[in-house]
């Protein structure tokens, strides 16, 4: 079959949109599909988002057989053969109008974009054969929004046999792009209320050198140097598979997240425990609070007491950690999964 995986991209930015798509060419690949991405690319810039739409909407894919979208604008694309595996909504005309994260004025203007795309985003939709989604936060919004029903289909990460269990050491660790929304700092903030010789580590690199910057100052202020460790850099998939193995457990506390995060699966593929909170979305259909992980207010005084009892029990902790694993089987997480219920 002649499959095209459809999506978009945001210049010079690497995350787990582009992971989805690059990961389920190669097991297309194979089963003996011939496979070809197209990729546009996506700015949430309101002045461009009609271009942009445009720019999909004139793309001719009748040769291909299927055509499975992705990251929005992609499911503009006209097929008779459409398949969408949608990974969110241009967020800020959506679930984030009414918070900070706008980033523009509620003025005529701007509520006529959002009324247009949201229109032109139900018809495109619509036109789809088959709509899965990486969350139930997804398809809560796709309803919500677009009246439009979804099945949840979770995204698995590449080669999960990578990853393996050696043993708990003192360690919580938080490896994925260094973000505000991705809220390091209240990990930082937490260290200076544990109790117990607890370490952090935090890997990886951001968009915004100033909150990098906030974060190493504030390590400082609180005399944070010997038990915080920021490597502000990409570390290699090598290193994340040996950092997983040994750790205590892992962090995931972003806002309102999309999904579960490909850093909950890693862990749960290695055994290791989930830190996460309340109100970080997604990574609440994995984590269960007490079982897989300790789910704790936004609160660096909570996480402390959750860090601490990390710490201290850890018989329950590496029993959690088993259960991380169970986890992922109970949810239905691999690739043979996918592939059934995107072929069908």
């Amino acid at each position: 079959m002649k499959i095209a995986l459809c999506s978009s991209f945001v210049p010079f930015i690497y995350g787990g949109a582009r992971n989805i798509v690059d990961w389920l060419q190669i097991m297309l690949e194979e089963q003996g599909h011939q496979v070809e991405k197209i990729y546009l690319p996506e700015v949430d810039v309101p002045d461009l988002l009609v271009q942009q739409m445009m720019a999909y909407r004139w793309i001719d894919l009748s040769i291909a057989d299927r055509v499975i979208c992705f990251r929005p604008q992609a499911h503009l694309i006209s097929h008779p053969h459409k398949i969408l595996w949608f990974i969110h909504h241009i967020r800020a005309f959506y679930d984030l109008w009414e918070t900070p994260y706008r980033g523009f004025p509620d003025d005529f203007k701007h509520q006529g974009i959002r009324d247009t795309l949201r229109c032109v985003d139900t018809a495109g939709l619509r036109e789809a054969k088959k709509i899965f989604t990486n969350s139930q936060i997804v398809s809560d919004r796709l309803s919500t929004y677009n009246k439009i029903e979804s099945e949840v289909l979770y995204p698995p990460v590449f080669q999960p046999e990578r990853f393996y269990c050696a043993k708990f050491n003192d360690e919580i660790v938080y490896i994925c792009r260094v973000e505000h929304h991705k809220r390091q700092h209240l990990l930082i903030e937490a260290m200076q209320y544990v109790k117990t010789p607890i370490h952090l580590r935090l890997c990886g690199v951001g968009e915004s050198r100033i909150y990098i910057d906030e974060l190493i100052k504030r390590i400082t202020v609180l005399g944070l140097e010997n038990r915080v460790f920021l490597e502000n850099r990409w570390i290699s998939e090598e290193e994340k598979v040996e950092i997983l193995a040994h750790c205590l457990a892992a962090a995931y506390l972003p806002i309102d997240e999309d999904s579960y995060g490909y850093p909950s699966l890693e862990a749960s593929h290695a055994s290791k425990p989930i830190l996460t909170t309340f109100d970080s979305g997604g990574v609440l259909e994995l984590v269960q609070d007490g079982v897989n992980g300790y789910v704790t207010e936004a609160d660096p005084k909570a996480l402390a007491g959750a860090m601490d009892k990390l710490y201290l029990d850890r018989a329950k902790t590496i029993m959690m950690g088993k259960r991380a694993a169970q986890r992922v089987v109970t949810l239905h997480i691999s690739w043979q999964h996918v592939l059934e219920r995107l072929l069908a």
